[in-house]
């Protein structure tokens, strides 16, 4: 499965019994979506999410839903703020500026290349009109989703080097891709990062062994969770960027909590999406401010929860999805009982 329980596992009606799920509604069409679906639940120390993609199997999500529990059920103190980035969507050059004008203070923009239905040229204009609205000064970092063959990738980062990239991220979509690709720019002084090679691996920290990475992309809910992301970190020897998957402001404080703890943050983390967002579950939520957020639980709100509510079907799909993924960790509990695995760490 390629990673471990958490250190708790509550019943699945203890998870549940608390449970919403909400469809929130994007400025921006991302990633294909226009709404993102979330599940929330309330533990013991306050609120948390479960938000895998829809398109990622029980196997995979389990590991989101683990880290919903530890998030729930565990108490993470208070940390610095986090620095963080603008993330811009593959839109036009003309909804440049205002897309990262929802991002007060900011230094670092994330720009989606390799759109599919879009062309390199689209590209091009995006990356260079997000460098006029920065000036000099910024940081442009790149994301291709691991959707450029490693040719593609070749001839797109040469095209954009131009831009003074930070770097660019998951351009090809496998380990051996990803080597092949850090090689043959190495010419151009872009560094590369992982983010899918390591989030969507049987094994996170294959990536850093085969040398096919500069940085890691780490996310607190598909790692699952605070304690074991931080352990992939530790392992893997590599500099980070913590960042989020268009979570609700709540799966973004369980981001920032993971953030505050990795220690020095060479790189502005991907945790200010609520921006992304047409609504969110909080009246406070955790939006960048002077280009950091905050570190902070999230306190979900009763009236957001019901306007946004998912409706009655989609409400069960992600009930019983959830109770499907609850299956995969008590199965995987089993196991390590029986083979006297060791639990996550703290």
């Amino acid at each position: 499965m390629g990673w471990e329980t958490g250190r708790v596992l509550v019943p699945v009606d203890e998870l549940l019994a608390t449970a919403r799920v909400v469809a929130l509604p994007l400025r921006t069409r991302f990633r294909g979506i226009e709404s993102r679906e979330a599940l929330l639940a309330r533990g013991p120390e306050g609120w948390t999410e479960f938000s895998p993609f829809l398109e990622y199997d029980d196997e995979e999500s389990a590991a989101w839903l683990a880290a919903a529990i530890d998030f729930g059920w565990t108490g993470y103190a208070p940390g610095q703020p986090v620095p963080v980035n603008a993330t811009l969507p593959a839109v036009r050059p003309m909804d440049v500026a205002e897309i990262i004008a929802r991002y007060p203070g900011v230094r670092t923009v994330k720009v989606k290349v390799a759109e599919r239905g879009q062309e390199l040229a689209d590209d091009v204009a995006r990356v260079a009109e997000t460098r006029r609205v920065l000036g000099p000064a910024g940081r442009i970092r790149l994301d291709a989703n691991g959707a450029w063959t490693v040719d593609e990738a070749e001839r797109a980062i040469h095209a954009l080097a131009a831009f003074d990239l930070e770097y660019v991220e998951q351009p090809c979509a496998t380990v051996e891709e990803l080597a092949e690709i850090r090689e043959r720019i190495a010419y151009l002084d872009v560094p590369v990062a992982a983010d899918e090679s390591v989030r969507k691996a049987s094994d996170p920290l294959a990536v850093a062994r085969a040398g096919a990475a500069d940085l890691l992309v780490v996310k607190a809910q598909p790692l699952g969770g605070i304690a074991r992301a931080l352990a992939i970190v530790r392992e893997a020897g590599l500099p980070v960027v913590v960042s989020s998957a268009i979570d609700t402001s709540v799966g973004l404080a369980m981001g920032a909590h993971l953030a505050a703890r990795v220690g020095e943050l060479p790189y502005d983390c991907g945790l200010g999406t609520a921006a992304l967002l047409a609504a969110d579950v909080t009246r406070d939520p955790l939006l960048p401010h002077g280009g950091v957020v905050d570190t902070r639980r999230v306190e979900a709100d009763d009236e957001l929860l019901d306007r946004f509510a998912a409706d009655p079907e989609r409400t069960r799909w992600w009930l019983d999805r959830a109770r499907r993924c609850h299956a995969v960790l008590e199965r995987a509990a089993s196991a390590d009982a029986e083979t006297g695995a060791p639990q996550s760490p703290e």
